[in-house]
C-alpha cells in the first residue's frame, strides 16, 4: 500500500491540472513509484502472481474541496485519471452554496495494468458541469487534507 499526503494547509488547482503531493509513505518492492512535490505517479504491470498477466491496482481519491474566494459558485469536481484520461466513474462532484465552504470528496477506482507496462495516476480537478453547456466552470478551487491511497490487489 502507497500513501500519497499533502502537509501544506491547502493547494489551489486550476481547471485539468493534478493535484500535488508531497510526503509519500512508499511502496516497499518498487511497484508504485512517486516523486514528492509532483502530482503523478507511476503504476508499474508487476502482478502478485507471475502467472497473472495484469497488475491491478486500487485507487483512492479523498479531500476537501471548495471554491477559493473571487470564484463562482459552479459545481466542483475531482477525479482520478490514468495516463492523461480521467475516469468518468470517479468523478467525485461537490457543489457549494457559497465560495470557501469546503465540502469532503472521496472516490475510488480500479486500475490494470499489463504485465510490463507503466501507467500514470494522477488526481485531477474536472469540469463538473459538463451537461451544461450554459455553465462555465470556476478555473481555480482549492483542496485541503488533500490524499490518495494505492493498494495492489492483484
Amino acid at each position: 500500500m502507497v500513501e500519497l499526503v499533502q502537509s501544506f494547509a491547502s493547494e489551489n488547482i486550476a481547471l485539468n491540472t493534478p493535484a500535488t503531493f508531497d510526503t509519500t509513505i512508499p511502496c516497499p518492492y518498487g511497484h508504485v513509484y512517486h516523486q514528492n512535490g509532483t502530482g503523478t505517479t507511476v503504476l508499474r504491470g508487476i502482478p502478485k502472481c507471475p502467472c497473472d498477466n495484469i497488475a491491478r491496482y486500487s485507487v483512492t481519491l479523498n479531500g476537501n474541496i471548495a471554491i477559493p474566494t473571487g470564484g463562482a459558485v459552479t459545481p466542483i469536481a475531482m477525479a482520478i485519471t490514468v495516463s492523461g484520461e480521467a475516469r468518468q466513474s470517479s468523478k467525485a462532484i461537490f457543489t457549494p452554496a457559497a465560495v470557501d465552504e469546503f465540502g469532503n470528496i472521496t472516490s475510488t477506482t480500479s486500475v490494470d495494468v499489463p504485465k510490463g507496462c507503466c501507467f500514470i495516476v494522477s488526481a485531477e480537478y474536472v469540469d463538473a458541469t459538463t451537461a451544461d453547456a450554459a455553465t462555465t466552470p470556476t478555473p481555480v478551487i482549492t483542496l485541503t487534507n488533500g490524499s490518495i491511497i494505492i493498494d495492489q490487489t492483484r
